[in-house]
């Protein structure tokens, strides 16, 4: 009986003839040669047709044979490979309830899980299987990956040591060990494992030697104690210390010698040594890091002398942000920087200043600039000489690089920290942009009358100094929404050289922040077509054809940077092209087609789902690598990547259709046929035309997908065009099934992942917020409120939930839990400080009154809120808090204007409204769609 059924489990093993079969089927299937492993494994079952093992291995076998078809093709194929898929997984488990003790099948079984990506279900399985056979080291390993992978640390940490006890000999388990054990909070004991690793080591060993694998080590240790705490320390810096002693013993085998000073600079600010660290940054500036801004941040803080605090974040800052961006400086201390980046000798007379040493360097002379007092001659002079360099130059980006000067004072969070200005009021009382204003106004006039700068000794100019002259003149309207007035100037440019693409885009920006964006459209392309090889245009085009609702046009010109061969949307889902898919997804929902929205957000979140798995090939590959240090750097960026910018847009848009539709459950009959019989003769033909016209647009969209698909996956006839890549064929363009999904659930998704991922975005509580109420949770409500107000208490989306919040609690049929009613009437009076809804609405009456220069949007909700609540008339309202602005106030741009339009346009006063639409048209002239 045991030999018509062997089962290696049960102590019953194949005989040797299947034995070494069963080996072969391991083998192929590791080097993936599959139809040769299921050959073997046939005739293993031939004879043996219950034996667990193979049927497991034959399970497996079939799932990677579906998977390696990659899902594309028909729908017909990809229902094939799911049912291969079916297959694999009935084979495996028939083959596990065969031989339940046999580690190979619950190994298999594992394997299968993790090919569909349920790892919670693998590491289960792997469990199982280390329960029967513990020393498994290929399971071992298998089971830490998914551990790191799905951040499970403590098992990840365990499974670790497991197998570094069982091969202690193996360089990879005790770096893998330590990185569990520093991923789980502790250096210090990471530390102690290495210098153990260190200590089995002979002193004339590899890793001793000056090569790339034994600096990352030594790099990575270092970065190791500087994280640890010195108990014997008061200041806590005691790990500090230890690192920068470390620094100096492992210079000999440093191969990163630009990442050893860095962190060197790093260490000798945080404890102060900042002579030492004045030596380090020009040591730094020797290896050609004068343009590094980090790197001159580090040098203004070791010069200032500043705080372990203030170098931290000068340290996090990015871009061209140095100490000086950051916040004010006092006369003294701007003095002593002025010397340094200067062209004479410094005070202490050991260093000429930076300009002087490094003549060539962009960075420094543009940083010795900012320091300039902007009320000074000193500085009215430095603006002058850069601004005709860069326009003898023709240099675009110049009105984008002077921006950066428009620093003013944060009062939000006090006054020496400094903010970027951006709003048009702000900057047109900014003294720089008044400068500047003045300096290129004075240009035009002596260009065009002379040919030469003012006062200037470089004699007579080429034609192109007015053109650009021109051009930063335009982009100074733009700045401050002088959007007819930038047309005008841009014009000129355009006149002078009709052949130059910068000129039409900026001109189809100052038509689309003018709110033409059909004739910047038009602008645009028409640039395109003096450079058809110009990537970046082609790219900004199709952009402003989808804003325009010219969806045929874009996909044209997206095309003809992609293959030449299939569809080329495919192609640029393939190349993860997100701001194309959001701004086609943006387009689409603007029409009102939210099932294809959905669709392309969804694409988005799908690429940063492929970002996140992608890791998964790295967690063996940096240790054997030994990259530690960006292995480390790679965990941390993962952790955050579903907090970045494209994938909060694409998730805060799905979240706001699944709302709109819960709200409107009408907006998906927009597609059914109208009721003619009810309508006048004009409206029911023009509802006819609007019908064809879908009808029409729907069957072209179908033709295009087929003729795609189609030209996709064949050569088209001709033995010479390259076949195309298959891919899959999407069978629901339409978003349909999307749409068919229950929407709050969906809102509450996405609303959870926002509130987790960025929780520093106030839209994100915003969303939590509205997600929540209409699930009826109160409480979790009252905290996105919370958190909103932590991040900005004078939004205008949290004055308007504030309200809505309260009408909530008013008008409800039901109450909460006890225990929650209890938190809710105790916390939510102080986001109303303490008032009743009346008086609270009054006071915000009354700021909004008392301050001019109040956002638009805020404008807007109060007005709204007080119409809502009935504690005011809509005449009265809109003219107190939106007319008596005459717009002149901050937050005014196209769609709040729009969005204070539509709430006058739903008080019914045509009266406001008259007077509301003349003022939007006298701030922006371009606005034709209000």
């Amino acid at each position: 009986m045991s030999s018509d059924n062997p089962q290696s489990g049960q102590g019953r093993p194949l005989p040797k003839k299947e034995a070494d079969l069963f080996k072969n089927v391991v083998k192929f299937y590791e080097s993936k040669n599959y139809k040769k492993g299921m050959k073997n494994a046939d005739q293993i079952l031939k004879r043996f047709p219950n034996h667990g093992e193979t049927l497991c291995m034959k399970g497996l076998i079939i799932n990677g044979m579906a998977n390696a078809a990659g899902g594309v093709g028909s729908k017909e194929k990809r229902d094939e490979e799911e049912d291969k898929k079916k297959e694999a997984v009935d084979l495996v488990k028939r083959g596990l309830m065969m031989d339940m003790r046999s580690h190979i099948c619950w190994h298999v079984y594992g394997l299968l899980h993790r090919s569909s990506q349920n790892y919670t279900e693998a590491i289960k399985a792997y469990k199982q299987a280390l329960k029967i056979d513990e020393e498994n080291l290929q399971i071992l390993r298998d089971m830490s990956l998914l551990q790191i992978q799905m951040r499970d640390l403590n098992g990840f940490r365990e499974t670790r040591l497991r197998i570094l006890t069982l091969r202690p000999n193996s360089k990879i388990h005790w770096l893998s060990y330590a990185l569990s054990v520093h991923v789980n909070g502790d250096p210090d004991a990471a530390v102690g494992i290495l210098d153990s690793y260190f200590g089995t080591l002979e002193e004339d060993c590899v890793e001793f030697q000056k090569n790339f694998e034994s600096s990352e080590l030594a790099l990575y240790k270092n970065r190791l104690l500087s994280e640890t705490k010195g108990e014997e320390d008061e200041d806590g810096l005691g790990g500090v210390r230890k690192a920068l002693e470390h620094l100096g013993d492992i210079e000999p085998v440093i191969v990163d010698q630009t990442g050893w000073l860095q962190a060197k600079l790093s260490y000798q600010l945080q404890l102060g040594n900042f002579e030492d660290a004045n030596d380090t940054v020009f040591k730094l500036f020797e290896r050609g890091l004068t343009e590094e801004h980090r790197v001159h941040g580090a040098y203004m803080c070791a010069l200032l002398k500043c705080d372990r605090e203030t170098c931290l974040e000068v340290e996090k800052m990015k871009g061209t942000g140095t100490l000086a961006t950051l916040r004010s400086l006092s006369d003294d201390e701007r003095s002593v920087l002025l010397d340094a980046y200067g062209d004479s000798t410094m005070k202490d007379g050991d260093r000429v200043g930076l300009t002087k040493l490094y003549p060539r360097s962009n960075g420094i002379k543009r940083i010795y600039i900012s320091l300039l007092p902007k009320a000074s001659e000193e500085f009215k002079s430095a603006i002058d000489k850069y601004c005709q360099k860069q326009i003898m130059k023709g240099v675009p980006s110049l009105g984008e690089d002077l921006s950066s000067l428009y620093l003013m004072e944060d009062s939000s969070k006090g006054n020496s920290s400094l903010v970027l200005a951006t709003d048009p009021l702000d900057l047109k009382e900014h003294p720089v942009y008044k400068l500047l204003v003045d300096l290129v106004d004075s240009y035009i006039t002596s260009l065009s009358a002379n040919n030469a700068f003012p006062n200037g000794d470089g004699g007579e100019c080429p034609p192109s100094a007015l053109l650009w002259t021109w051009y930063l003149r335009s982009i100074l309207h733009e700045q401050i929404a002088e959007y007819a007035q930038g047309i005008t100037v841009i014009n000129k440019c355009i006149e002078h050289t009709p052949t130059a693409v910068d000129f039409y885009e900026l001109k189809a920006r100052l038509l689309e922040a003018g709110g033409d964006i059909k004739q910047a459209a038009d602008v645009i392309d028409a640039g395109r077509d003096l450079d058809h090889q110009d990537r970046y245009i082609n790219n900004q085009t199709t952009k402003t054809l989808l804003r325009a609702g010219r969806e045929d046009d874009a996909k044209k010109r997206i095309a003809l940077f992609t293959r030449e061969q299939g569809s080329p949307e495919q192609y640029l889902y393939d190349m993860q092209c997100a701001w194309y898919e959001l701004e086609l997804a943006d387009a689409c929902r603007r029409r009102g087609e939210f099932g294809r929205s959905l669709r392309k957000y969804m694409s988005v979140v799908k690429h940063y789902d492929d970002y996140h798995e992608d890791q998964f090939d790295f967690h063996s590959y940096c240790i054997r690598k030994v990259t530690m240090r960006s292995y480390c750097d790679l965990l941390r960026f993962e952790d955050e990547v579903y907090g970045l910018p494209n994938y909060c847009r694409a998730a805060e848009k799905i979240v706001k259709i699944h709302l709109h539709l819960h709200d409107n459950p009408s907006a998906l009959e927009s597609d059914a046929e109208p009721d003619y019989s009810k309508m006048t003769p004009a409206e029911r033909k023009k509802a006819k035309n609007i019908a064809r016209k879908k009808k029409n647009a729907a069957a072209k969209g179908s033709n295009n997908s087929k003729s795609n698909d189609k030209s996709n996956n064949s050569n088209g006839g001709s033995g010479n065009v390259k076949k195309a890549k298959p891919h899959a064929i999407d069978e629901d363009p339409e978003g349909k099934e999307l749409l068919a999904l229950n929407h709050l659930d969906e809102a509450k998704k996405y609303a959870s992942i926002l509130a987790r991922h960025a929780p520093k975005q106030i839209s994100s509580w915003a969303l939590q917020y509205d997600a929540s109420v209409r699930r009826g949770k109160m409480l979790m409500g009252l905290q996105a409120l919370f958190k909103m107000k932590s991040i900005d208490s004078n939004s205008h989306e949290l004055f308007s939930r504030v309200v809505d919040f309260s009408q909530r609690l008013e008008s409800r049929s039901s109450k909460c839990h006890e225990s929650s009613e209890e938190i809710i009437s105790k916390e939510f009076p102080t986001l109303m400080d303490v008032k009743s809804l009346p008086d609270f609405l009054k006071a915000a009456v009354d700021t909004v009154k008392n301050n001019s220069l109040s956002a638009l949007p805020m404008r807007t909700a109060v007005a709204k809120a007080m119409v809502d609540t009935g504690l005011g008339t809509a005449p009265s309202s809109i003219s107190s808090l939106i007319l008596d602005s005459k717009l002149e106030c901050r937050g005014v741009n196209v769609d709040s204007s729009q969005e204070a339009l539509k709430f006058i346009e739903s008080t019914g006063d045509a009266s406001c409204k008259v007077q509301v639409k003349a003022l939007i048209h006298t701030k922006f002239p371009f606005l034709k769609d209000f």
